[in-house]
């Protein structure tokens, strides 16, 4: 048996279904059976494909370098060869998104291979998923380097942004994924990532961003820690949610101020509680409760949106200038807030949603997919 193979068994005896694991008020494993066996049998069939092999013609960067346009920036009608303009909400369909397209397209295959893999037992899954995880993370032809320095980039006037980093975020679901198959040789490219989005100029700037994308920053930093074993990290990021998250973006009676501003307040307000809510599944389950002096809970910021959930109609705020019909979906908040406030009603609602939707535009906001792996 080589390295590999002890690896994929050892994970598979912590992973597999027949596993004691806490009582829960749904079998999240039985509802999403056939639907995670459905996607990854489309998954099997999906080759690797890394941005090595995705040419990006406006990016300074290797083939290796991972490269991205900002979505709300357009050419300016009264100097259409000069910078770009802004157009908050609004996504130039010009702009180059190929890479992040691949980011997004491996997001929705490791993952569900992970969890197939997880309910069965069946090694094609975990196998497969290890021949994309080894093209993206470890073959040194066609792996990606592990910063963005080049991500959303605006056209005359930057090369890459620390909001690009946001871009990244389909990558907590394929950490986790890493978790359940077991060590692999990802893990060094995650130990290297996670040291520049600490450290970086643009990791910094990303990280104090007051609005989702300082919340999609601590998301991953929680998560990849969670992967490479950096608890000290971990123990920080606790703090950080406390401390700065909370206060900074739900307000006392629940709602989300900086994301209610947006031009797609409800998209922005559902974005931004799935990834605080996958944050307190990554670092305990007690942060549901935490409220700041001034500021409101999760817990309360659920309950301020449950709601517009059940009835979008209902909705006081102006819609969304775009993809506000396709909205919601099946949004994990619901799930993680279920399962942690033991609130069957939340439960309910978020099995009648929508967990498969098509719109690119609706998949790209909403990154945790996959129950299955997120159970305990």
């Amino acid at each position: 048996m080589n390295r590999r193979q002890f690896c994929l068994g050892a994970a598979a005896l912590a992973a597999a279904p027949s596993a004691i694991r806490a009582a829960s008020p749904i079998d999240i494993d039985a509802i999403e059976h056939d639907r995670v066996l459905r996607l990854a049998g489309k998954a099997l069939t999906e080759a690797p494909l890394t941005i090595t092999a995705i040419p990006a013609p406006r990016s300074p960067g290797t083939p290796h370098d991972y490269y991205s346009e900002a979505d709300y920036w357009w050419p300016d009608p009264a100097n259409p060869k000069g910078a770009y303009i802004r157009r908050d909400g609004f996504s130039n369909p010009a702009k180059f998104t190929g890479h992040r397209d691949a980011v997004i397209r491996l997001s929705l295959i490791v993952p569900p291979l992970a969890a197939a893999w997880r309910l069965t037992g069946d090694r094609r899954y975990a196998d497969h998923a290890r021949n994309h995880l080894d093209a993206w993370f470890v073959d040194p032809a066609t792996r990606m380097a592990p910063h963005l320095d080049y991500a959303q980039a605006i056209v005359g006037l930057n090369k890459g942004r620390g909001i690009g980093i946001i871009d990244t975020l389909h990558l907590v679901e394929v950490a986790r994924a890493c978790q359940i198959l077991g060590p692999g040789g990802e893990l060094g490219w995650f130990r290297d990532y996670l040291q520049w989005l600490t450290n970086s100029p643009n990791g910094r700037s990303e990280r104090d961003e007051k609005n989702n994308h300082g919340t999609c920053w601590l998301l991953q930093a929680a998560q990849f820690a969670r992967l490479t074993g950096d608890t000290a990290l971990i123990t920080w990021a606790r703090e950080r949610f406390e401390t700065v998250i909370l206060p900074q973006q739900i307000a006392g009676d629940g709602r989300q101020p900086l994301e209610l501003a947006r031009t797609k307040p409800y998209s922005y307000c559902l974005f931004n509680l799935d990834v605080l809510s996958t944050l307190c599944r990554t670092l305990g389950d007690d942060l549901w409760h935490v409220t700041p002096p001034g500021a409101g809970s999760l817990e309360q910021a659920v309950s301020f949106m449950e709601p517009f959930i059940a009835d979008k109609a209902r909705w006081p705020y102006p819609p969304d200038v775009e993809q506000f019909d396709k909205l919601p979906v099946r949004q994990v908040s619901l799930l993680f807030a279920g399962l942690a406030l033991k609130r069957p009603d939340y439960l309910d609602l978020w099995r009648r949603l929508d967990p498969d939707p098509t719109e690119g535009e609706v998949i790209r906001n909403y990154p945790i997919r996959q129950p299955v792996l997120w159970r305990d």
